[in-house]
């Protein structure tokens, strides 16, 4: 008979079962992520198909981290995930605005999608944050999309680019966000 363990907390005991592989801590995580990934995502122009989605993807770089050995306990699950979260709806909708809309996608008014005036303004505005994103130029430019685009850690783009240290990344990327912002509002997209 396996003997019971005794966890301090939950977290504890979802990344217990991570590590053994049991698919039970999947089931734990969505139940205790999905009600807030869900609200976040409906929140900023999402449907609950993309929530899920959103929630899934999150989960499954929660778990490949941990199997890896690449997760740092720093906060609870729930933080993290929600963070992620944050980040790959976002890539998801920068991605929406970079790619041209479908024949289909146009057609498709009486599924609540996008009409075509709605794909003309999308792509206009996917055209000037790439028109932006140029203006910035490097090294802000790598900086943002190994950010947030590549999900890279601030340590990581410290070595990768040269800094000093993950603060020097941090304060950088602060000061490129800021040249985005300021570029994108003369172009009128006002984040």
């Amino acid at each position: 008979m396996k003997p019971t363990l005794f966890f301090l907390n939950n977290d504890a005991k979802i990344l217990d079962l991570m590590h053994q592989g049991d698919d039970e801590a999947l089931v734990m995580l969505f139940r205790q992520n999905q009600k807030a990934v869900s609200s976040y995502v409906l929140r900023n122009n999402g449907s609950q198909d993309d929530a899920e989605d959103v929630l899934q993807e999150s989960v499954i770089i929660l778990w490949e981290r941990v199997k890896r050995g690449r997760f740092e306990y720093s906060a609870k699950l729930s933080t993290f995930i929600f963070a992620v979260a944050k980040n790959v709806w976002s890539r998801k909708r920068m991605r929406k605005y970079r790619e041209p809309a479908t024949e289909f996608e146009n057609s498709a008014l009486d599924s609540g999608e996008q009409s075509a005036l709605d794909s003309l303004i999308d792509s206009e505005r996917s055209r000037l944050i790439a028109s932006a994103l140029e203006k910035l130029g490097d090294p802000c430019r790598m900086l943002l999309v190994l950010y947030y685009w590549e999900e890279r850690s601030q340590e990581e783009i410290a070595l990768q680019m040269g800094f000093a240290n993950a603060a020097t990344v941090k304060s950088k990327k602060y000061t490129c966000m800021k040249m985005l912002e300021n570029i994108l509002c003369e172009t009128g997209i006002k984040q």
